[in-house]
C-alpha cells in the first residue's frame, strides 16, 4: 500500500513539474523619438535575448520601442501576473535608458517600486529580471535592502536580500553607466547573460545554471571588458542563490 501511495505522489510530482511553465516578458527601446536620446543596440539586444530564451520555453512576449511604453509593459506583465500559476515562472527582461529609481520606457518612466509591486501580485513562485539601463542599481535602493557593494570581482556578496520570491540582475552600480559595445552590437551586461545562459556559466557542468554562476560569470564579464567601469549587481535572497534559472544542451 505504502508502494502504492508512493508511486501515485510521485507520478503528481512529475505532472506538476511537467505543467510548470515559463512566462518571459522581454523589452527593449532604441528609438525614443528623440534622436539625442535614442540608442543603437538595446532593441538588438532585446531580440537576442528572445532567441535565447526561445530555447527555454514557447511563452515569450517581445515589445520594442514605441510598443515598449509603460502601459503597455504593465499591461502585458500584469496580464503575465495574472495567468502565471504558482509552481510557474516569471522573467522579464528591459534594455534601453534607465535613471535613479526607474527604467525608462518608450514614453515615461516606469519605477522599480511598480515594477517590483506588479511582480508580488503574481502567484508565481519565481519572478526573474534582467535590467539593462543605467543606474540600474538604484533597485535595490528602491526595495529599501541594504547592499553590501565590494569591488573586487571575485565576491559573491554583491547578493542583496530583496523579495523572497524576485531575483533582479542589474546592468550596473545605482551611480554608474550601462554600456553598449560598437564592434560586438550589444550592451555588455545583455551580452555577457546570453553567453551565461547558453552555457558559459555553468561552472560545475551540470547543464544546470543557478542564479549564482550566471551573476558570477556575468560580474566577471562584465567589469572585464568595461574595465572595470561598470559593475552589476545583483539583487535576490539568500534561499534563491542556487534555483535553476536555464538548462543548456
Amino acid at each position: 500500500m505504502r508502494r502504492f501511495i508512493t508511486s501515485i505522489l510521485t507520478i503528481l510530482l512529475i505532472c506538476i513539474y511537467a505543467q510548470a511553465r515559463t512566462f518571459v516578458l522581454v523589452t527593449g527601446v532604441s528609438n525614443y523619438g528623440n534622436t539625442d536620446m535614442n540608442l543603437s543596440q538595446t532593441t538588438k539586444d532585446a531580440k537576442a535575448f528572445k532567441r535565447v530564451m526561445e530555447t527555454q520555453t514557447k511563452d515569450i512576449t517581445l515589445l520594442t520601442s514605441s510598443n515598449a511604453s509603460r502601459a503597455n509593459i504593465l499591461s502585458k506583465l500584469k496580464a503575465i501576473c495574472n495567468r502565471a500559476q504558482s509552481s510557474d515562472r516569471i522573467i522579464f527582461y528591459f534594455s534601453g535608458h534607465g535613471m535613479p529609481g526607474a527604467i525608462c520606457t518608450y514614453d515615461k518612466a516606469l519605477t522599480y517600486d511598480d515594477l517590483v509591486a506588479t511582480l508580488a501580485t503574481s502567484a508565481a513562485k519565481e519572478k526573474i529580471c534582467f535590467i539593462d539601463a543605467c543606474h540600474a542599481g538604484t533597485a535595490s535602493q528602491t526595495q529599501k535592502v541594504s547592499a553590501t557593494d565590494k569591488t573586487d570581482k571575485n565576491q559573491l556578496s554583491k547578493a542583496i536580500k530583496g523579495k523572497k520570491d524576485q531575483v533582479f540582475f542589474v546592468g550596473c552600480r545605482g551611480d554608474e553607466y550601462s554600456f553598449e559595445h560598437p564592434w560586438v552590437g550589444a550592451g555588455f551586461f545583455t551580452q555577457a547573460a546570453i553567453k551565461g545562459l547558453r552555457g558559459k556559466s555553468d561552472s560545475n557542468g551540470d547543464k544546470k545554471i543557478t542564479v549564482k554562476e550566471l551573476f558570477k560569470y556575468i560580474y566577471n564579464d562584465v567589469t572585464q571588458r568595461s574595465k572595470q567601469k561598470q559593475h552589476p549587481q545583483l539583487i535576490a535572497p539568500a534561499e534563491m542563490m542556487d534555483i535553476t534559472i536555464a538548462r543548456w544542451q
